[in-house]
């Protein structure tokens, strides 16, 4: 009941904010495959998301295109950001359970795209779809340039909360280095502060997302930090060394990453 309670509490607070989450902009949309799950011809897309969401489906390079309406409005309604909320108050009630100390050691690890920022006006442009066209680098890599991408509400409840419980922000992504300062300036803006370190893809850093992350977490480590909690919307962000007492993973049909 407390936590049910506590839910309720943090998406009211955060109810105002959630809008920013929705593009002004986005291409055509087909009621007939809304979220509710209905059936499309050879494939059931709300089966399809909980396969993907629950790793048992691996490798997937795109949306199925049949699936294109059923995710977009999932992501653009409310079942997304109701999900995300409930993550974040599970996360928030873990946290309230650490002991933490006062030596400034006890970190939290986040991801950044569709995690604490939501490339959802990205996404929902006619020549994305939602994922179901294939992943373009230049396009993404335009839009990012951009340093317009949002928060995601429920996750910057969850990082002020944990600042104020004295857990210290760690960024780990895989946005390219050559962004750092468009990265920052974005994050300042839609209310992330305070982090002690950002830590980006440099051009050295080879192999798969999970083993750069490892490595990266394992760095934090080795220099004294405990990763006490670690969220993500991708398995590639909360599998592999090092990944921390506990970790959250936020939705997220529209892409994959190894």
């Amino acid at each position: 009941m407390k936590f049910i309670l506590f839910f309720l509490l943090i998406s009211i607070a955060a109810k105002s904010s959630q809008a920013d989450l929705i593009p002004n902009q986005i291409h055509p949309l087909h009621p007939k495959t809304g979220s509710s799950g209905s059936h499309v011809p050879q494939i059931n897309c709300l089966s399809w998301r909980l396969a993907v969401e629950t790793n048992n489906i691996q490798d997937w390079t795109s949306v199925p295109l049949q699936c294109e309406d059923y995710v977009g409005h999932y992501m653009l309604g409310k079942q997304y950001r109701d999900d995300c909320y409930n993550i974040v108050a599970a996360a928030i009630q873990y946290a309230k359970s650490l002991k933490i100390g006062k030596d400034g050691k006890n970190v939290w690890v986040f991801d950044i795209d569709e995690t604490t920022l939501s490339n959802l006006p990205y996404y929902a442009r006619s020549d994305v779809a939602f994922g179901s066209i294939k992943y373009n680098d230049t396009t993404f890599d335009e839009w990012t340039r951009e340093g317009k991408a949002p928060t995601v509400p429920a996750t910057l409840f969850l990082y002020n909360t944990l600042l104020s419980m004295g857990i210290k922000p760690v960024f780990i992504s895989g946005t390219k280095e050559e962004f750092r300062q468009i990265r920052i300036t974005n994050l300042n803006k839609v209310g992330y502060h305070s982090w002690i370190r950002l830590i980006l893809k440099g051009v050295n850093d080879t192999g798969s997302s999970m083993k750069y992350k490892s490595r990266k977490r394992a760095e934090l480590v080795k220099d004294g930090y405990r990763i006490v909690g670690n969220i993500g919307d991708q398995w590639s962000d909360l599998l592999g060394d090092y990944v921390g007492q506990r970790t959250f993973k936020l939705p997220d049909p529209m892409y994959y990453i190894a």
